[in-house]
């Protein structure tokens, strides 16, 4: 990087903080002062993007096209991972109007212990550590790579936060407790050994999904020594999943869609729902279970013609994406009809109003039980099997 550039990300940093402020995601002139201060180009010298073919090209941060776009309000994919289905991404270095707003959520003050999932590269450390002092920072990542190159980022950065490469599901027990927990992953439910790491009163900001892409952000406070309580954040967020080995995560398996033995019905439910209704298809995996996959078919120079979804006991529904008078064909198969699945969360919101996130909370209790609610603890909406 050129001395002229060096000297640039200062403006690039105020600018992001400005743009953050402008739109509503930066509102704690703390954490305007954090972004300002800490280099992200220093802990992100490089990121990846991804070609229309599907490979990816590696760009420089110390280039000018680097450097504007490490200070704008981007996700940068920052690590890779090659395995037997292709390359993966590993790590990446969360959307900056993510980061203010989780960390705003988080409500620290000055003396309380935090502790980060996700390490990645350090860059979320660095604005807790230039906020509460390195002394009150811990972090842990799954991969020891990641780890070390953030651990000497920082010191040149002049901070020394407790990091460690270990599973995050554990949390750190040798150095709790903490007053927060912030966990840049996504996690399938949330681990009761995290919750065992606050004091009640206690917080726990993470990403709660059931299955893929099916939920969001969720602030829990704990409340005794056996219950965890809170509200899902108004707005979707989405992380990578939570890793306990290093490496990228495996494939889901593939399952067969016999078009020889299956059934026809048509449907009014929007075929995109996975994308386009994320709160439904949340309601939705309860009733799918884990595992679920999905996806366009059919594609044709016009587009594709259809999705479809599918779960691991073989069960699969395609629906084209055409509809005839507002209605879509589905085509159905195995021992469970996935798509009626999706109709009932579908009908369910709508009575209820067509709810957004922050109208939903969640209950998690020592015996592993994950209860979902709907404006109150007594509203009762979904249950995520022990």
């Amino acid at each position: 990087m050129t001395t002229t550039m060096a000297q640039d990300w200062r403006a690039h940093a105020r600018r992001l903080a400005d743009d953050l402020e402008r739109a509503g995601k930066l509102t704690d002139p703390r954490w305007r002062d954090a972004i300002r201060a800490v280099p992200r180009h220093h802990l992100v010298p490089s990121y990846h993007r991804q070609n229309a073919d599907g490979s990816w090209w590696r760009i420089s941060s110390g280039t000018a096209e680097g450097l504007a776009e490490v200070y704008s309000n981007t996700v940068l994919i920052t690590a890779l991972a090659d395995g037997p289905t292709g390359t993966t991404v590993l790590s990446s270095s969360t959307q900056p109007s993510l980061m203010t707003r989780m960390l705003e959520a988080l409500d620290v003050r000055a003396g309380m212990r935090v502790l980060e999932i996700g390490t990645g590269t350090g860059y979320n450390a660095a604005l807790l550590a230039h906020r509460l002092g390195d002394e009150h920072v811990f972090s842990v990542d799954v991969e020891p790579e990641l780890v070390e190159l953030a651990r000497q980022r920082l010191a040149v950065l002049g901070h020394h936060p407790t990091l460690v490469a270990g599973d995050g599901a554990a949390g750190l027990p040798e150095h709790a407790p903490f007053d927060r927990i912030i966990a840049t992953c996504a996690v399938p439910r949330v681990p009761w050994t995290w919750v065992e790491q606050v004091p009640p009163g206690g917080v726990i900001l993470t990403d709660l999904k059931p299955a893929l892409g099916a939920g969001s952000l969720v602030r829990l406070t704990r409340i005794d020594s056996d219950r965890a309580e809170g509200h899902f954040d108004p707005t979707y967020a989405a992380f990578l999943d939570l890793r306990q080995q290093p490496g990228g995560n495996p494939a889901a398996g593939r399952v067969d869609r016999d078009h020889h033995h299956a059934e026809h019905r048509i449907t009014a439910v929007d075929p995109r729902t996975p994308w386009t209704s994320l709160v439904v298809w949340f309601l939705a995996s309860f009733g799918l279970g884990p595992g679920i996959s999905y996806g366009y078919a059919g594609c044709s120079p016009d587009g594709p013609r259809s999705t479809w979804i599918a779960t691991p006991d073989g069960s699969w529904a395609e629906i084209s994406l055409v509809a005839d008078d507002g209605q879509h064909q589905v085509t159905e198969g195995g021992p469970r009809r996935l798509w009626s699945i999706v109709e009932d969360a579908h009908r369910r919101w709508r009575d209820w109003g067509e709810p957004a996130w922050g109208r939903f909370g969640l209950t998690v209790t020592s015996d592993g039980s994950h209860t979902v609610w709907l404006d109150e603890p007594g509203h009762t909406v979904a249950v995520l099997a022990r």
